[in-house]
């Protein structure tokens, strides 16, 4: 087989597999369970949940240190934090089931849960 017609194969084979695994993406995105409830802990004690369909903004005192959850638009976001690394103000707002936002030198996370969560992260 000359070098030409394999390389056509291969690219016919990439693009195959690039369109199947966008397709699965855009599936699973699009069936991702929407949470309703963001729950916030403190080193491991809850110290507060706060629905995602009441626009809210709170400061959560962690362990030495302040962040500031703000929820808008039904998505949860640490939009302040005043940890060194300020990796959680930097994290992208969630609003799906099982998504969370930590601070590890704070000892924070946050949440989202579903009022129908069965517990189950991940099934076999």
């Amino acid at each position: 087989m000359n070098r030409r017609k394999k390389l056509v194969r291969d690219a016919v084979l990439a693009s195959i597999l690039l369109a199947v695994c966008g397709a699965a993406l855009l599936i699973w995105h699009g069936t991702a369970d929407k949470g309703d409830i963001a729950v916030v802990t403190v080193d491991g004690r809850e110290v507060g949940a706060y629905p995602l369909s009441e626009d809210t903004e709170v400061t959560i005192v962690g362990v030495g240190g302040e962040n500031v959850l703000k929820i808008s638009g039904g998505m949860a976001d640490i939009t302040d934090a005043d940890c060194p690394d300020k990796i959680c103000a930097d994290h992208r707002p969630i609003e799906n089931a099982g998504e969370t936002i930590v601070c590890l030198p704070h000892k924070v996370v946050v949440k989202i849960v579903s009022e129908k969560d069965d517990g189950v992260d991940m099934a076999a």
